[in-house]
């Protein structure tokens, strides 16, 4: 099990210490003839399902995230001979993991995902809130046009950052504004 860690460094230490050229496979290149559908459910929460069943090897998780694409007719797990859909709820990931550190323009957000995945928040990773009114749902993308949802403990924390401007919470980071939702 993963111990969680509470400094609000820690996360961007973690992500210090990942080995160096570290990258995921090139999935957006890859145009297999062969395609077909499987029978894999990632649930509103990041869960993986193989039959109905949970997938309980996180190492098998992460594998699979890393040829996950979001193409036309919905999500895949791809690779160079074969392509396979599967049914994905809400989106494929969850934000499980909130640091911050800086202030003001000058603040950055990191998260990191239910598949170790780090997202620091700003340009290229919009954070934007469905429904903020009646049910807020955050979102962060993380990508190739993959997205996690915030589970709620991060969500409250990202909440408690934030700052009442023009009438709306509002955080930065990496240069960026984001709306949370009306204050």
């Amino acid at each position: 099990p993963r111990v969680m860690s509470f400094t609000p460094e820690s996360l961007f230490d973690e992500l210090a210490a990942l080995p160096e050229g570290r990258s995921l496979p090139p999935v957006a290149d890859w145009h297999p003839e062969r395609s077909g559908r499987i029978d894999i459910t990632i649930d509103s929460h990041g869960n993986w399902h193989h039959e109905g069943a949970l997938i309980r090897r996180p190492a098998m998780v992460k594998l699979f995230s890393t040829i996950l694409r979001h193409d036309e007719d919905g999500y895949c797990l791809v690779t160079p001979a074969e392509r396979l859909l599967i049914e994905v709820e809400d989106v494929p990931f969850a934000a499980v993991e909130l640091a911050a550190r800086g202030a003001g323009l000058a603040s950055e957000l990191l998260f990191r995902t239910n598949v170790d995945d780090y997202v620091l928040a700003g340009p290229q990773h919009a954070l934007w809130v469905k429904d903020p009114l009646d049910n807020p749902r955050p979102y962060i993308r993380v990508r190739g046009g993959l997205n996690a949802r915030l589970n709620r403990a991060v969500f409250y924390q990202l909440v408690d950052l934030s700052q009442v401007i023009d009438g709306a919470h509002c955080v930065y980071s990496d240069g960026e504004r984001f709306v949370l939702g009306p204050a």
